[in-house]
């Protein structure tokens, strides 16, 4: 488990398929992630329990509240990668998003992540503005990222 203030990150195990299936399933809880619902066994397979090495997933808590889905994975043996998140869209606006991806971020900094990075879409102002506020700056347009133009952000504590 991973604290961050309000928020927990807790292991996504194959008991949380149930809960990640019907997220996955809503358009506007995948609006900014790939933009397509996903069937069930797509999320089984992609965030339940094991996955490819370098990947960690976890379920974003509000206290004992499940409130989103947010994941590591590194590019490079453990020492450096990056970060991905979503909210249900009802628990955003409050903070929590910042704080747990601020949480995760100072966990893979004390294990030696170096560089830990985000890619938000350009046109999710929303987005970079927490990502700014977790402690993350902008580095760069990533105009070729391959889920359309993004914005490349390094964690800076």
């Amino acid at each position: 488990m991973i604290r961050g203030g309000r928020t927990t990150l807790r292991p996504a195990t194959h008991s949380d398929l149930d809960l990640l299936a019907g997220w996955f399933a809503d358009p506007t809880f995948v609006e900014w992630w790939g933009g397509t619902p996903l069937a069930r066994d797509e999320v089984a397979a992609k965030y339940c329990g094991a996955r490819e090495p370098g990947v960690e997933s976890f379920v974003v808590q509000n206290g004992s509240e499940p409130i989103g889905y947010i994941q590591s994975w590194t590019d490079d043996g453990g020492v450096s990668g990056g970060i991905d998140l979503v909210l249900l869209p009802e628990q955003q606006g409050y903070g929590l998003g910042p704080e747990a991806g601020r949480a995760l971020a100072l966990e893979l900094a004390a294990r030696g992540w170096s560089p830990i990075t985000v890619d938000p879409a350009l046109s999710n102002l929303r987005a970079i503005r927490a990502w700014e506020k977790a402690g993350f700056a902008s580095e760069g347009e990533w105009l070729d990222h391959p889920d359309g133009p993004a914005l490349r952000m390094v964690f800076r504590g």
